[in-house]
């Protein structure tokens, strides 16, 4: 894949929209944490919670990659997971939108 120009405007917006999925993501997650941790009465829960929790890091920590070369990949997963709208992403070019639409379609 070719290198994938941003213009100032759309680095402005694709962060924008980058960090509120991430933070909803994240709000997510914590409201989840809580709730499981207050059913841990065992060592085996424990133990359990732990696992979750390590691979809900690990699957978080490899989707929100900024890299500009997968970010259009990364915006479809989360258009995707509904942790972003489309409409979050006006204002980036339209080539760029019709791609993500395209890759969401897709998955």
């Amino acid at each position: 894949m070719s290198e994938i120009h941003w213009t100032q405007t759309e680095q402005e917006i694709s962060r924008s929209a980058f960090d509120r999925a991430y933070q909803r993501e994240i709000q997510a997650l914590m409201q989840d944490v809580a709730e499981r941790a207050n059913q841990v009465s065992e060592v085996s829960d424990l133990w359990q919670f732990h696992d979750f929790l390590s691979a809900r890091r690990h699957e978080i920590d490899g989707k929100y990659d900024y890299r500009d070369s997968v970010l259009i990949f990364v915006f479809a997963q989360l258009v995707r997971e509904k942790w972003l709208d489309l409409n979050e992403l006006k204002g980036l070019a339209a080539d760029k939108l019709a791609k993500i639409s395209a890759l969401v379609r897709m998955g």
